[in-house]
C-alpha cells in the first residue's frame, strides 16, 4: 500500500468515474481534496486505488477501484482507508453508492457497513454536473437514487 500519485488518481477517476470530480451527497471532491492509496504489483503498476477524506470525526470513502476483482484488493484498500481515517480521528466511515450498484451494496455490507440513508432521485442533480452518467446500467436498471452506507470505526 503506497500513496497514489496525482496522475494515477486522475487516471482512475477518468476511467471509472467519468471525470475529474466526484460528487457525493455531502460534497464535491477534486483530486486535491482527497487522500489516495494504491496497491501495486511486483513491477509497480497500480492494481487498485482508494480515495477518502476525513473531516472531524467523519471519514468519507470517496472511491474504491480494485483493478482485479475478487482477489482481495478491494478489501485491502478499504481496510487501509479505514485504518488511516481512524488514525486521523474518524469514528465512523460513510460512503454513497447508486441504487443499481448491487455489487457494491453486497461488498460493503459483508464488511460491516450498514444502510444509513436513501437519497431519492439524487442522481438527477449529479447528472446535471456529470451528464455522462447513464440513465440505466447495462442490465437496464435505472440509475436514480444514492444509498449511504456507514460503519463505526
Amino acid at each position: 500500500m503506497t500513496p497514489a500519485s496525482l496522475d494515477e488518481l486522475l487516471d482512475s477517476w477518468r476511467r471509472h468515474w467519468r471525470g475529474e470530480r466526484i460528487v457525493t451527497p455531502r460534497r464535491r471532491y477534486g483530486p486535491a481534496e482527497v487522500q489516495a492509496l494504491a496497491t501495486r504489483d511486483a513491477v509497480g503498476a497500480v492494481t487498485g486505488l482508494v480515495t477518502f477524506a476525513v473531516e472531524g470525526g467523519l471519514g468519507e470513502l470517496v472511491t474504491l477501484n480494485p483493478e482485479r476483482p475478487r482477489q482481495g484488493i478491494g478489501t485491502a484498500l478499504l481496510e487501509a482507508a479505514e485504518r488511516e481515517a481512524r488514525q486521523q480521528g474518524a469514528t465512523r466511515m460513510i460512503l454513497a453508492t447508486t441504487n443499481n450498484n448491487l455489487v457494491a451494496l453486497r461488498f460493503f455490507q459483508k464488511r460491516g457497513y450498514h444502510l444509513a440513508a436513501l437519497h431519492r432521485d439524487a442522481v438527477a442533480a449529479i447528472r446535471r454536473e456529470k451528464p455522462s452518467i447513464p440513465m440505466t446500467d447495462p442490465d437496464g436498471l435505472p440509475i436514480r437514487d444514492l444509498i449511504d452506507l456507514e460503519k463505526m470505526l
